[in-house]
């Protein structure tokens, strides 16, 4: 149903609106004034296209003369809709594109019926029908076409072989050349110039090999191009490819092989920074040729396309961040300008206030590129020079003279201009904050050779990268990439000298860098972003971990683009949001398959990991907040894992399952560390017969998502030890044999360790109903009645065992196993959550150490002082383990380092058991 006024539904030749003025609409009144009510009311659609064109080919036209007078009255419609009207501009640019797919539909079955009359149809080895794929490339394959434009096409076919022949079997012919005879009839169709003009202007430059290549090609042939000869900026051209006709083959399971075909090439498995110097060049291409055609004529500058701060400037802003980072972020993969800004905007790659300044920015810019072609359907982008043109854009567009139109149309320009000029590295007036700004390029003189770069070396940075002379992959670089190695290189000294990094950080970087040399892209990104390089020897100077890790997924490097990183923490819902987008939109491409999963949570696992990392070793969080924060992430990978593995498991018998993960250890008390192991058991709570075997099946599958080592590389290792009877006991238990276990209930019952594991344990994921039952078990356990003095003995046994496995050097202090150490504080609190939460309900919450230490004070079971103390000594040990574990060196020092914290400890287990922890022992 129409939306616009009614009287702009019908045929008013007389029209005395704003559309009358435009000279292409008065010549279309003219001629097809009979014509015009042929085309139902309102915007035009496919149903109404057809509609209309069965009309005229019932009144003897045929298909091309149907279709170019079809254009006409589409045209003449869209006119007054956006001038009289104000439709959107989605409106107008889908009416245009429907009108070419219908079009390019009716002309591929017309070629179809003439070639399969004389040479049969086209089959493959088999003898399987080849369909023929007609690809819109640019604003075509987006929805987006303006009312004059062209359409980029490219012919491809499934496969070699050839026709039929006809019913004597004569006239066979091969695929190639059919599918040539029938992109010259396809052409003749929508593009000739007749007395009704032509559809659309047709361009087949995009094809493989441009004009000098085949007007077809097979798609075997395509695959080879694109892999062999594909050029950067051919990438952008096939980022908005789209199969267009004929109707019946598009969403069919053979478009699929072009899909896989086309997507490694467009995008890319890791950061691809390399493409920013391609874009350089094809915009100061187009810079030079608009400049060429105003050179003496400078009515031709004002292009609201081509010029700076036109709409190509917007569209190559847009389709270089999505060639960046597309092939890791399958979200960015939109074809629409529009829809894509918003998903740049959502992805953190752009702020969201600039988004949307650009996206108002186009939406103008095309409105006025519109009223432009209107004036004499002409295909130009050039602001008109006679003032009452230009008077009547401006009413158009809502305002009362040109003087408010072209203010506006300024502002949209230059904020465009600076939007872009940024992005590629220019002069822009600020960085954005999100990933595709970074500050200026790197220098631009010639790199130096090798020997030459050696020279403004420090000693020990030139004697590792002397060692580049006879390294092979330095010496099989591309002359290109050898350049950027050594800009890299020469920029690191210049930083060095100035003593804005450490000399290890460099040696570090070389270090970091070596492997790495066939990815060239890495080295783009770096050169292309300084502010990036330098945090990256930052990290690598600050400590070893990183530095290993850094090395283990250097993909993560591309987190140190925009200021976010550091201000921000890890949130759970919008981690979980951005994967749930991800996974859409590899479904919507049939990509969806285990190992892109699989590898799709280890990056997104590893880049947040690295985020946490990256705040830690600025110390801009402290030692809790980064246990906070990568248990958050341990706990939504798992619910993530478990909800995807849950979905693909062939046998599961409901929709969701009734199963839990419950967490002990570090992840039970959220204390996780970098690297650290998840030590979880799972239970479920179903009473259908086959549910063991099925949730063992489940569960299995799952710790494989979690442990299987991929190209990525892997996600957690996974410990369940404390599930009941250990590594003996089932794998997943069902509920009610979990709690009889742990509640003493039967024969086989549940050991003092493992109660005093229950005061850490933490339900992690599964329905609200199972974790009540769930706490009401732990509370249960810690709450028993329990002999305090065999409690005690148990309890310092245990701790001996430990403290027996871990010897430490004579004369050092390790800050955990070594008396007065953390596992002291640690075992103290589980007996006095075992020994008295029955009494003291304030010890039953999971709430961690330092709190449970205080509590305990509070309530009058530890002396005055003494638990503050502890619990003041306990952060501080548990910051000097993460910081040596930061550096990779032993958690032992030397006394009188932390003889304060030492002694507190002690106090602590003195007060809690009446006895040192070395004497208790023996």
């Amino acid at each position: 149903m129409s939306t616009y006024p009614a009287e702009l539904s019908g045929s008013l030749a007389d029209s005395t609106g704003l559309a009358g003025y435009s000279r292409f609409f008065q010549r279309l009144h003219r001629r097809y004034a009979q014509d015009l009510a042929l085309l139902p009311a309102g915007a035009p659609d496919k149903e109404a296209m057809a509609q209309a064109f069965a009309a005229l080919q019932a009144r003897g036209c045929d298909t091309a003369t149907a279709l170019r007078v079809l254009r006409q009255l589409v045209m003449e419609r869209l006119i007054r809709l956006d001038c009289e009207a104000q439709a959107p501009l989605a409106d107008i640019t889908r009416a245009v594109t429907e009108l070419a797919e219908f079009a390019l539909d009716q002309s591929c079955l017309h070629a179809r019926r003439e070639l399969d009359s004389r040479h049969g149809a086209p089959l493959g080895p088999d003898g399987q029908p080849v369909p023929l794929w007609v690809i819109g490339m640019g604003k075509l394959g987006a929805r987006e076409l303006n009312v004059s434009s062209d359409i980029d096409l490219i012919y491809v076919y499934a496969q070699d072989g050839e026709t039929a022949g006809n019913v004597d079997g004569r006239g066979r012919i091969s695929n190639h050349e059919y599918f040539a005879h029938a992109v010259k009839i396809i052409y003749s169709l929508v593009g000739d110039t007749t007395e009704h003009g032509f559809v659309f202007r047709v361009d087949l430059a995009l094809r493989p090999h441009g004009n000098s290549g085949p007007a077809a090609v097979s798609l075997a042939a395509l695959e080879d191009y694109l892999q062999v000869q594909g050029r950067e900026w051919e990438r952008f051209a096939w980022l908005k490819s789209r199969v267009v006709a004929p109707q019946s083959c598009i969403g069919g399971s053979e478009v699929l092989a072009l899909r896989s075909v086309v997507l490694p090439f467009v995008f890319r498995r890791y950061l691809d920074y390399s493409v920013f110097d391609a874009l350089r060049t094809l915009h100061r291409q187009i810079r030079e040729h608009a400049a060429k055609r105003s050179a003496g004529h400078p009515e031709r500058a004002n292009d609201v396309k081509l010029s700076r701060g036109g709409i190509r400037e917007i569209e190559f802003t847009v389709q270089l961040l999505q060639v960046v980072r597309g092939g890791q972020f399958p979200e960015l993969r939109r074809r629409p300008t529009l829809d894509a800004l918003q998903r740049l905007a959502q992805a953190g790659l752009m702020p969201q206030e600039t988004a949307d300044a650009l996206a108002r920015a186009y939406v103008f810019l095309r409105r006025v590129e519109h009223r432009i072609q209107y004036l004499d359907d002409q295909q130009t982008h050039v602001l008109p020079t006679r003032d009452d043109d230009l008077a009547w854009i401006a009413r158009t567009m809502g305002y009362g003279d040109s003087c408010g139109f072209l203010h506006e149309l300024d502002a949209h320009r230059e904020l465009v201009a600076q939007e872009f000029d940024t992005l590629l590295g220019g002069n822009g007036k600020r960085e954005c904050n999100g990933g595709g700004c970074g500050g200026p390029r790197s220098v631009t003189a010639p790199p130096p050779e090798l020997e030459g770069l050696l020279e403004q070396l420090p000693a020990g940075f030139r004697e590792r990268v002397a060692e580049w002379r006879t390294h092979p992959r330095v010496i099989a670089l591309r002359d290109e990439a050898r350049a950027r190695l050594f800009r890299l290189i020469q920029r690191t000294a210049q930083w060095l000298g100035e003593g804005r990094v450490t000399e290890e950080a460099a040696v570090r970087l070389v270090n970091w860098l070596e492997p790495l040399l066939r990815r060239e892209s890495y080295l783009a990104l770096l050169l292309e972003r300084p502010s990036v390089h330098e945090q990256l020897l930052h990290l690598l100077g600050a400590a070893r971990w990183p530095a290993r890790y850094l090395l283990q997924h250097p993909g993560v490097i591309d987190e140190l683009v925009g200021n976010a990183l550091l201000a921000e923490r890890f949130v759970v819902a919008d981690f979980e949001r951005e994967l749930a987008l991800r996974l859409a939109s590899l479904r919507s491409t049939g990509e969806d398959d285990d190992e892109t999963l699989l590898n799709l949570l280890r990056r997104a696992q590893h880049a947040e990991t690295f985020r946490t990392l990256a705040r830690d070793v600025e110390h801009r969080i402290t030692v809790e907040q980064v246990a906070d924060d990568l248990s958050a992430l341990a706990d939504s990978v798992l619910r993530i894992s478990a909800q995807w593995c849950w979905s693909r498991l062939k046998n599961r018998h409901r929709e969701t399952p009734q199963f839990a993960i419950i967490g002990y250890g570090k992840l039970g008390g959220k204390e996780l560390g970098y690297g650290s192991d998840l030590d979880i058991v799972f239970v479920f709570d179903d009473d259908d017969e086959r549910a063991p075997e099925i949730y063992a099946a489940f569960v299995r599958k799952l710790i494989n998502w979690l442990t299987v080592k991929t190209g990525e590389g892997d996600l957690y290792e996974i410990d369940t030890a404390l599930r009941p009877n250990g590594n003996s006991g089932l794998l997943v238990t069902s509920f009610d044999a979990y709690a009889a276990y742990q509640q003493q209930r039967g024969s086989n019952t549940a050991w003092t360790w493992e109660h005093q594991a229950m005061t850490r344990a933490r339900f992690v994921l599964g329905s609200a109903a199972l974790q009540a039952r769930f706490d009401a078990v732990r509370e249960a356990v810690i709450t028993s009645p329990r002999d305090p003095v065999a409690l005690r003995n148990e309890i310092v046994s245990m701790r001996e065992r430990v403290r027996s496995a871990h010897r430490t050097r004579e004369g050092q202090f390790d800050v955990k196993h070594s008396p007065g150490g953390m596992v002291d504080a640690e075992f103290a609190v589980q007996y006095l959550v075992l020994a008295h939460s029955a009494q003291h309900p304030e010890l039953v919450g999971n709430v961690g150490n330092i709190a449970l230490l205080q509590r305990a004070e509070q309530v009058g079971l530890l002396p005055a002082g003494v638990g503050q103390a502890a619990a003041d000594a306990y952060r501080e040990l548990r910051r000097v383990q993460h910081r040596a574990r930061l550096d990779e060196v032993p958690t032992e020092v030397a006394p009188p380092a932390l003889q304060a914290e030492q002694r507190a400890v002690l106090a602590l287990w003195q007060a809690v058991f009446g006895d040192s922890p070395v004497r208790a022992a023996t």
